[in-house]
């Protein structure tokens, strides 16, 4: 396309991960005499701008957050369809066809800065004012929905940011410090790009973990959402459903694969990007290691989520598992998440006891 429109320059934006890194510098060799030149990047602050006073980067994320709330942040970038000459790429030989496929039944967003702008202008007018009292309940539609608009470039942390400096209160607040775990895990993937796959803590590559064909099976279960635990299954289930699932329930999911079913956390973390629409590599691959204990910032590895008290203090009235579990839709209230009595038709048996689960996961930490 730089050949046939015999342009002077290519413009992207940065792209700071293992693989794209590797692909802009592919490209721009690729292009020859023609510069490849990055402008800006999907972050407010670009990965590695924030340092401590002797350059080194930050590993806790509190420090970061006060740090990079320190440096700031230019505001968006405003633009206008005169600003650019547009062409039409339809009649070009190098057009791209646009392939039309099967999204396998999955219920997407709708896509483009449009509906991202039309998502952030509803939630910042209904639910930023309790947005730090309601985000950890899956049942309500009480987050913005906006990390696949992020991840895709749709829109930019910078006009969120920019619209948070005319909110106070303690949800822009929360909001805030949530678009800076973005940030931190960006900028510690971009100082350790070993911890796309890696523990960012390596005194963890000794966990014990369980495998055969006991923990392949275990695995399955969780990926198909059949452990008998109804606030995992739910989230397995939206996973598959809707590319999407509530944070609260991906600690929890990922809580029990690690802990209850002792399997590596980067099964997990593959699993998610095979189907996140939202799947972005920094955040992903760090927030899987943060409920396991081997990241930066690191939940304490003492910390078991026990998935029936999870459901009855953040899904209270059972709504969000009997949305995604239609096997429980018959229980009332909050007796879904302990299932007393017969369990319902079709519906398994806990595949483990987290009781035990949870001594076993701690004997094996003690170890490390």
């Amino acid at each position: 396309m730089a050949r046939e429109l015999d342009v002077g320059a290519v413009h992207i934006s940065a792209d700071f991960t293992p693989y794209g890194i590797r692909r802009d510098h592919a490209v721009a060799v690729a292009l020859g005499d023609v510069p490849l030149v990055p402008t800006g990047s999907p972050y407010a602050v670009a990965p590695g701008r924030v340092r401590k006073a002797d350059g080194k980067p930050y590993k806790v994320f509190t420090p970061f957050r006060r740090a990079w709330l320190e440096h700031n942040w230019r505001p968006p970038a405003l633009t206008s369809s005169e600003t650019v000459n547009w062409v039409d790429p339809t009649g070009l030989d190098c057009a791209v066809p646009i392939p039309v496929g099967d999204d396998g039944g999955v219920d997407l967003p709708p896509a483009g800065e449009g509906a991202a702008l039309s998502r952030w202008d509803a939630f910042s007018d209904d639910g930023l004012a309790r947005y730090h009292v309601d985000r950890d309940r899956p049942d309500l539609d009480a987050t913005t929905r906006l990390s696949p608009y992020l991840k895709f470039g749709c829109i930019h942390p910078r006009t969120l940011l920019a619209d948070l400096d005319n909110h106070r209160g303690d949800g822009a607040t929360a909001l805030r410090s949530e678009l800076g775990w973005r940030e931190f895990y960006a900028d510690v993937l971009y100082h350790r790009p070993d911890t796309l796959r890696a523990n960012h803590n390596p005194r963890f590559d000794a966990i014990r973990y369980n495998t055969g064909a006991t923990a392949d099976a275990a695995f399955a279960a969780w990926t198909q959402g059949r452990t008998g635990f109804p606030i995992v299954d739910a989230g397995m289930r939206q996973l598959l459903a809707q590319g999407w699932v509530h944070n609260r329930v991906r600690m929890i999911v990922a809580s029990f694969l690690t802990k209850d079913l002792h399997l590596p956390w980067w099964w997990g973390a593959r699993h998610f990007m095979a189907h996140l629409v939202d799947g972005d590599l920094a955040a992903n691959q760090h927030g899987w290691q943060w409920t396991a204990g081997s990241g930066t910032d690191a939940a304490p590895y003492f910390r078991v989520f026990n998935p029936t008290r999870q459901g009855e203090k953040f899904d209270p009235d059972g709504d969000y598992v009997r949305r995604w579990v239609p096997e429980l839709r018959a229980v009332a209230g909050m007796q879904v998440h302990q299932l007393p009595g017969v369990r319902p038709p079709g519906y398994p048996d806990p595949i483990v006891d987290h009781a035990v689960e949870r001594k076993e996961a701690l004997a094996r930490y003690r170890e490390v």
